[in-house]
C-alpha cells in the first residue's frame, strides 16, 4: 500500500508528480540539493529533506541519501521522475531491498532495456522490427571499425547505456569512425560508468515516433497513441506532438501492437515508451525503450484526457489498468515546446543567472498547460539540465494547436537570461514543421548552414520607439520627483535619447506632450510618430504596457531589470526579449573582446584542458572545454600566440567570465 511518496527528482517533474499525488490524497516528500533550497518543488511538498551539495553526483544521484530521506520521513514509496536515477536498475533494486516501493518497472526490466544492444536482441526474438546494426560483445576498435564498414554509412556509434544523446556519434564516412568510437566510449564511461558501444545504421531523413505503453501486474497492457518527436537538436527533443502528422490509423495500430508486444516480452509493469525510427517509406524500426515517464508525456495526457502519473501510482499500488485498449479515446491535437535557458543564436550555449520575470499564469487559457519548476526571483544554476519549463497546448486540429502555442510563447516570457522561446516560435511556424516534413537532423543542418531561423532577431522600429518613450518618461519622473507628473510638459525642441540594443545603437528624438503623449522620431530628422503610454507606471518595474502608436493601441511587456551597467529595459515582442540601455557618453573600452584572455562563457565545470604554459597556439586551435547543463563548449584561440598561464584544471568549477588562460599574442591585432 502506498502511504507517503518521496519524489527523487527536482524541477518541473517533481512539481508535476506532487500535484497528482496530492490529488489522490497522498502525502509527499521532496528532496533537494543545497543549490535547490529555494526551488518551488521544495515548498510544494508536505516535507522536504536536503540530500547534499549542488553537484548531482553528490545529491540527486546518491542512493543512500535518498533511502535515508525515506527513513527520516516515513515515506514508503519513491517516484523517480525522469533523468537522474529513473532508469537505474541498481536504484530500483536498492529500493526493493529497503522495503520501499519503486514507482516504475522491475529492476530486471530496467536492466534488460537499459542495455540497448541487449534490448534489440530481445526485440528481434519478440518479432519487433529493428534497424540493422552491430550488437556484439567484442568491443575492440578493430572489430567495431570492421563492422561499421560492413554496415555502411551514415552510421551511429551509440553507448549501450544511458540516453539523451550522450555517448552517441554520427559517422558519415570511414575515416571518421576511429575518432567517433574513442570519443563516444570516453563520454559514455564518464556519463554512465559503462563504455560499451553498439553500431546502428542511420535511417536518413528519418522521423522519431514513439508509442506510450502501460502495463500492470495483472497481465494487462495497452498503448495510448503515438508522439512525434522528430524536431530534435543533437539527438535531443525540442518539440513533441500527438498525433504524428504522418501516422495513419493503420500504422498507429501496427506500431501500438508491436509496442505492447515489446512490453509483454519482458514482463513490463508501469509506464514506458517504445521509440521507433521511421524511414521515408514509413517503415518503422525499434530504437529503444524508455522505462520511465517521458518528458513529453503531457501531449498524450492532453489528447487522451488521462493522468499518466495517476496511472503510475495506481499500478504501483497493485491496481489493474483503469481502461482497456478499446476504451482509450484520443481527441484533437497537442504540441509541447521545451523552454531551455540556452542561446540558440550562439550555438545553443547554456545560460545561467537570476530569473527577473516569470509569470506563466498570465498565459493560461483553455487548452493551455505550463509545467515549470522555476519561480521569479530564483536562479538557474549550471548544475542541472537547462530545461526550465514545458509549454503544452491542445487544439481542435494541428493548425489550431500551432496557433495556440505561438500565442502561449508570446504570453509567457521569461526575463533575466537568454532562452529559446523565439526559436521555438519560429520553428513551429516554419514551413517544414507546418508541412510535417521535419527530420531528426534538420535543425542540426540549419545550424551548420547558418539558416535564417538561427539568425538572432533584431528589434523592430516600433520596439525602439516604445523604448525611447518609456526611458524618457522614467528619466523625467526621476528628475521631477515621485509626486510630480511623470511626463515632460510640452517642448518645442525635444531632446535626444541615445539607445543601444544587442550591439545596435540609435539616437531617437523625443518631444514630450501632455496626457502621456510623446512625439518620437527614429532619427532627429525623421517624421515623428505619435506615441501615447496609456498605463505604464514609470516609478515601478513596469509590466504589461498598453500604448497607442499612430492611432493604433497595442500591448507588450516592458520591464526594468538590473543589469551589469545599471537598469535595463526589457521589451518583449513575439517571444523575443530585446534589452535596451541608454548609451553612455563615455563608453567602457574594457568591454571589447580581448584575444589575449580566454574567459569562461558560462558557469560550469572545466572538462578538458589541452594546453599548458609555453605552448604555441594558432587561431581557432581548441584550448579547453567547459561543461554546463549537460553540454560541452570549447574555447579556441582567437589569434596566434604563446600560452602565458593556465589558471584552471580539469574538474574545477568556474563562474561565467572567469579568466582561464592568458595568451601572449605573436601578431598585432587590428
Amino acid at each position: 500500500m502506498l502511504k507517503k511518496i518521496l519524489i527523487a527528482n527536482r524541477g518541473e517533474i517533481a512539481c508535476r508528480v506532487i500535484r497528482t499525488a496530492r490529488k489522490l490524497g497522498y502525502r509527499t516528500v521532496a528532496v533537494f540539493s543545497e543549490a535547490d533550497a529555494q526551488a518551488p518543488h521544495v515548498s510544494l511538498a508536505d516535507e522536504a529533506v536536503c540530500i547534499g551539495p549542488a553537484p548531482a553526483a553528490e545529491s540527486y544521484l546518491k542512493v543512500d541519501a535518498l533511502l535515508e530521506a525515506c527513513r527520516k520521513t516515513g515515506a514508503n514509496a519513491i517516484h523517480p521522475g525522469y533523468g537522474f536515477l529513473s532508469e537505474n536498475a541498481g536504484f530500483a533494486q536498492a529500493c526493493a531491498d529497503a522495503g520501499v516501493i519503486f514507482i516504475g518497472p522491475s529492476p530486471e526490466a530496467i536492466r534488460v532495456m537499459g542495455d540497448k544492444a541487449g534490448a534489440k536482441k530481445e526485440m528481434i526474438r519478440a518479432g519487433v522490427p529493428t534497424a540493422p546494426g552491430y550488437l556484439g560483445a567484442d568491443q575492440n576498435d578493430e572489430t567495431l571499425i570492421a563492422e561499421g564498414k560492413r554496415l555502411g554509412f551514415p552510421l551511429l556509434v551509440k553507448a549501450v547505456s544511458g540516453g539523451g544523446g550522450r555517448g552517441m556519434r554520427l559517422v558519415h564516412q570511414a575515416d571518421e569512425l576511429q575518432q567517433a568510437i574513442t570519443s563516444a566510449r570516453r563520454e559514455a564511461q564518464s556519463a554512465f560508468g559503462d563504455g560499451t558501444l553498439m553500431l546502428e545504421r542511420l535511417v536518413l531523413d528519418g522521423r522519431h515516433i514513439e508509442i506510450q505503453v502501460f502495463a500492470d501486474s495483472h497481465g494487462n497492457a495497452v498503448y495510448i497513441g503515438e508522439r512525434d518527436c522528430t524536431a530534435q537538436r543533437r539527438r535531443q527533443k525540442v518539440i513533441e506532438e500527438s498525433p504524428s502528422p504522418v501516422v495513419s490509423p493503420a500504422m498507429r495500430e501496427a506500431m501500438g501492437r508491436d509496442a505492447v508486444l515489446a512490453a509483454k516480452a519482458i514482463n513490463y509493469c508501469g509506464a514506458g515508451t517504445i521509440e521507433y525510427i521511421v524511414d521515408q517509406d514509413l517503415n518503422y524500426y525499434f530504437l529503444e525503450m524508455n522505462t520511465r515517464l517521458q518528458v513529453e508525456h503531457p501531449v498524450t495526457e492532453m489528447i487522451s484526457g488521462l493522468d499518466l502519473v495517476e496511472w503510475q501510482l495506481r499500478v504501483a499500488a497493485g491496481q489493474p489498468l483503469p481502461l482497456k485498449q478499446e476504451e482509450i479515446k484520443l481527441q484533437g491535437h497537442a504540441i509541447e515546446a521545451r523552454l531551455y535557458t540556452e542561446d540558440p543564436y550562439a550555438g545553443f550555449a547554456p545560460q545561467t543567472g537570476d530569473i527577473a520575470w516569470w509569470r506563466p499564469t498570465q498565459a493560461l487559457y483553455d487548452g493551455v498547460r505550463i509545467d515549470d519548476g522555476i519561480v521569479e526571483g530564483g536562479t538557474v544554476t549550471p548544475h542541472y539540465d537547462p530545461m526550465v519549463a514545458k509549454l503544452i497546448v491542445h487544439g481542435r486540429d494541428r493548425d489550431d494547436a500551432i496557433r495556440r502555442l505561438i500565442t502561449t510563447l508570446d504570453d509567457a516570457p521569461l526575463l533575466g537570461l537568454k532562452h529559446n522561446a523565439r526559436f521555438l516560435r519560429d520553428l513551429i511556424d516554419h514551413p517544414r514543421f507546418r508541412a510535417g516534413t521535419m527530420t531528426t537532423t534538420l535543425i542540426d543542418q540549419w545550424q551548420t548552414d547558418n539558416e535564417a531561423i538561427l539568425q538572432r532577431p533584431v528589434a523592430t522600429d516600433e520596439a525602439w520607439l516604445v523604448a525611447a518613450a518609456v526611458i524618457a518618461a522614467r528619466t523625467q519622473h526621476k528628475a521631477v520627483g515621485t509626486h510630480a507628473p511623470a511626463l515632460r510638459a510640452d517642448s518645442v525642441s525635444g531632446f535626444d535619447v541615445p539607445l543601444a540594443c544587442d550591439g545596435a545603437k540609435r539616437t531617437l528624438r523625443v518631444q514630450g506632450q501632455r496626457n502621456g503623449r510623446f512625439l518620437v522620431s527614429l532619427t532627429p530628422t525623421d517624421t515623428p510618430h505619435d506615441l501615447r503610454l496609456i498605463n505604464h507606471d514609470t516609478s515601478a518595474r513596469g509590466g504589461v504596457l498598453r500604448y497607442e502608436l499612430d492611432g493604433v493601441q497595442r500591448s507588450l511587456l516592458a520591464v526594468w531589470c538590473e543589469g551589469s551597467a545599471g537598469d535595463e529595459l526589457h521589451v518583449v515582442q513575439q517571444a523575443s526579449t530585446f534589452v535596451f540601455n541608454e548609451v553612455s557618453a563615455w563608453p567602457d573600452a574594457g568591454n571589447a573582446a580581448d584575444p589575449s584572455r580566454a574567459l569562461s562563457p558560462v558557469a560550469g565545470t572545466v572538462a578538458q584542458v589541452l594546453v599548458k604554459a609555453g605552448d604555441t597556439v594558432v587561431a581557432d586551435q581548441p584550448l579547453l572545454s567547459i561543461e554546463a547543463m549537460k553540454m560541452e563548449m570549447w574555447l579556441s584561440a582567437q589569434a596566434p600566440g604563446v600560452i602565458k598561464a593556465v589558471y584552471v584544471q580539469a574538474g574545477e568549477q568556474v563562474q561565467a567570465k572567469t579568466l582561464l588562460i592568458d595568451i601572449e599574442l605573436t601578431t598585432k591585432e587590428s
